[in-house]
């Protein structure tokens, strides 16, 4: 039988990415570090912190973090967790506020539980969150040093604005608050950059899925998943065939 879900995971994962970037607030204020430094702290601190109050309250579940080694063990399981502790390390480097953390659980594969903190504009998003009304022409997120050839494909096939963001959840994140209508990736990703922001965003009522429209597979040997589409759903159609 598949083990499920329920609500106290959500809840958890959303007091983790909360707390974990109080902490990574808290090293940033300090003063101690700077620049790539600070990242490098922050990324430590901020896994160790997730890593062992995971092993505490999900002791029997598999575990991914970018700041970790993979452990295979966790491709018997069903229940994973997937995170990354610090998602846009320079931008939090660079003092920007562009970056959070990200705490996800993948059942039998699927996104399926998913918070992401934002702690410099005071939010975290989980389950629950409900996806805004985004107003005017298209406007494609993409990132702030390599956005995509599909993307720019895309906008120019729609009369879309091209918007640089850094993290990937930052990104998400801004299309559920209706300030974009989507999000394109390819070129570059890991499991650990959008299995919480998928979480958060299917949850929200939006699309996600890879550049070709297939489903995001979690939780597999080579965590390496390069690509990835977050639109509201009256775009979708027309900005996956404008992708292909």
């Amino acid at each position: 039988m598949t083990p499920l879900s329920s609500a106290s995971d959500g809840i958890l994962a959303e007091r983790l990415a909360l707390e974990a970037g109080r902490l990574l607030v808290a090293i940033r204020d300090t003063g101690l570090f700077d620049g790539k430094a600070l990242g490098k702290a922050g990324d430590a601190v901020a896994h160790q912190f997730l890593a062992h109050a995971l092993a505490l309250h999900r002791p029997e579940d598999g575990f991914l973090s970018e700041e970790g080694a993979a452990d295979p063990a966790r491709l018997e399981k069903a229940r994973v967790w997937i995170v990354d502790p610090l998602d846009g390390t320079r931008e939090y480097g660079e003092r920007r506020p562009d970056w959070a953390v990200h705490v996800a659980l993948a059942i039998d594969g699927i996104a399926v539980v998913g918070a992401v903190a934002q702690p410099d504009l005071g939010v975290t998003y989980g389950n629950s969150a409900v996806s805004a009304a985004c107003p005017g022409s298209i406007r494609i997120l993409v990132s702030r040093t390599r956005p995509p050839e599909a993307a720019q494909r895309a906008a120019l096939a729609l009369g879309a604005e091209l918007v640089p963001m850094g993290s990937a959840g930052a990104k998400a994140m801004a299309v559920v608050r209706g300030e974009a209508h989507a999000y394109v990736h390819a070129g570059g990703q890991f499991e650990w950059d959008s299995c919480a922001p998928v979480a958060v965003a299917a949850s929200a009522g939006l699309h996600v899925s890879r550049l070709d429209g297939s489903p995001l597979i979690y939780n597999r040997q080579d965590p390496y998943l390069p690509d990835l589409v977050v639109c509201r759903p009256e775009v979708r159609d027309q900005l996956m065939a404008a992708l292909v």
